[in-house]
């Protein structure tokens, strides 16, 4: 009776520790740097159905308007479900009349941009993997199951677009400035697996609300709102080791 009580008392024990060990992942590794890649999607005054025929802003998401981008970002883990990170990106914009609901206009305008931003990210579910001890010691190459190596997070922040516009001919007529600066608010929402201890592979879909309605060259007084944007990003993490000074190590 006093053995069984001896294993029980064991057991319970290795459980506690393997489970604080796990949840102390974040602290071991609060800095990560990503890198994502995506399409870009742009709605703007140039292009695309009016609202009255196009429900959701659905048939504004065609492959002439897309084009791509690249960002990279640094990170930092305040708490297990609190993050915030700086990101720089470079993409491009494009808009034309060409398919839409004036494509007699025959406007057409090429966006190329800098974004730098400061996100947060609140993970509202946390992956169970990371709580493994074996996991974080690399003694255990699986994850058991793919949901609990999944984390889902909400983001949003403050920046700004640095941008530059090539007009066609046509809008090129409206004399409107053909670069700018201007204030954006980032929102959405994002998920990632763990990989490795040391790797994360995730997705993210972000819009981007403007303080400017010039982002193709072309407002008018119709217009009713500013100018909005998506990215879909693929990205991979790597999580830096939290050197003792609190600064990341690369040993």
């Amino acid at each position: 009776m006093k053995r069984s009580v001896l294993v029980i008392f064991i057991l319970i024990l290795l459980v506690q520790v393997s489970s604080g060990q796990g949840s102390a992942l974040w602290r071991m590794k609060r800095y990560e740097g990503s890198l994502g890649l995506g399409p870009s999607f742009f709605f703007g005054d140039v292009g695309g159905y009016s609202q009255t025929i196009n429900i959701l802003g659905f048939k504004d998401l065609t492959f002439l308007q897309t084009r791509f981008n690249i960002n990279g970002n640094l990170k930092y883990r305040i708490t297990q479900d609190l993050s915030v990170r700086a990101s720089l990106t470079y993409g491009m914009f494009h808009a034309t009349d060409e398919r839409g609901s004036n494509p007699e206009r025959a406007y057409e305008s090429t966006i190329s941009f800098f974004e730098p931003l400061v996100i947060g990210e609140y993970y509202f579910i946390k992956n169970r993997t990371e709580r493994s001890w074996l996991f974080t010691k690399r003694r255990n190459a699986s994850f058991g199951s793919f949901f609990k190596a999944l984390d889902f997070y909400f983001l949003t922040g403050f920046g700004g677009i640095n941008y530059s516009i090539k007009p066609n001919e046509a809008l090129a007529t409206h004399g409107l400035d053909d670069k700018g600066f201007a204030a954006v608010i980032p929102v959405g929402f994002g998920s990632s697996i763990v990989f490795t201890p040391d790797v994360n592979f995730g997705i993210e879909l972000a819009g981007r609300y403007t303080f400017t309605d010039n982002l193709d060259g072309y407002t008018s007084q119709f217009s009713s709102s500013n100018d909005v944007y998506y990215f879909l990003n693929f990205t991979i993490t790597y999580k830096m080791k939290t050197g003792k000074n609190g600064l990341p190590s690369f040993r």
